[in-house]
């Protein structure tokens, strides 16, 4: 499992919100907290049968045909309905990562 997918499927079981909450309980936007609001903003955008698609995908492991053939569609058209998601995904997580890289520069120069 990669990244993208460890993190939807995080998401997706509530354990994102538990382990951000915990791991910042301030108003600061840290790596995390920017992760999970902006997955957040991502999943309440999609609708019912496109949460229900990637949940099938990610959290049951189904294939792409498996999928298709649960909603009578081709492969190609939960691809097309899965995979931006996916992409957006990718780019959260990057942004947080230069975001988190940016923040360990900042403060190396500080301490100089």
């Amino acid at each position: 499992m990669n990244e993208v997918e460890f993190n939807i499927r995080l998401y997706l079981i509530g354990m994102m919100k538990s382990w951000t909450d915990r791991i910042d309980n301030t108003d600061r936007l840290t790596p995390q907290r920017f992760v999970f609001n902006a997955m957040t903003e991502l999943f309440d955008s999609l609708s019912e049968d496109e949460i229900e698609m990637i949940r099938l995908r990610y959290l049951k492991r189904l294939t792409l045909s498996e999928v298709a053939s649960r909603y009578s569609i081709s492969e190609r058209t939960v691809r097309n309905h899965t995979n931006p998601t996916r992409k957006q995904v990718k780019e959260i997580i990057t942004r947080a990562t230069e975001t988190m890289n940016g923040i360990d520069r900042k403060e190396e120069i500080e301490c100089q």
